[in-house]
């Protein structure tokens, strides 16, 4: 039988592929579970309908990461902390401050998970940091921790 699949399934292919397959496996998995249809001329311009739109939400969501690459890329940013006597800071500079201080300084919204950050900042200094807007766009920005004035 053939089914064009409308999830990704490991093993037998992509969302929009048409594959063959045992009749039994279409008809008790892979249809009630909802990864494939019957590959006939409806279902087959279904897919590639919702292919099509998913390519133009992908394709803006790539624009609107060049804009606010635009906006960030090799810019500084500033964070003051407080510090103790020996330089390392009282807690730490976290992914969600770098987020909080993008968007107090450039009017962005950035999701917190998209900033690349390994471990939290815990010493005075700058950083070069990677942002991740989309699979295919990338930023950096320094995060210039300093200490507080008391």
């Amino acid at each position: 039988m053939k089914v064009i699949l409308t999830r990704d399934v490991e093993g037998w292919g992509t969302i929009g592929d048409i594959i063959e397959v045992k009749d039994g496996f279409a008809r008790n998995y892979l249809i009630p579970k909802g990864y494939a249809y019957p590959a006939t001329d409806n279902y087959v311009r279904m897919v590639q309908n919702i292919l099509k739109q998913k390519a133009r939400k992908l394709e803006k969501e790539k624009e609107k990461a060049l804009q606010i690459k635009e906006k960030i890329d090799n810019q500084e940013i500033v964070l003051k902390k407080k510090v103790g006597l020996t330089g390392k800071l009282y807690g730490s500079v976290t992914a969600a401050d770098i987020a909080q201080s993008i968007k107090d300084q450039f009017d962005v919204e950035i999701d917190r998970k998209k900033i690349m950050l390994r471990n939290p900042i815990r010493d005075i200094g700058i950083y070069t940091i990677k942002i991740r807007l989309h699979p295919e766009v990338s930023a950096t920005i320094k995060v210039n921790v300093q200490p507080e004035e008391q």
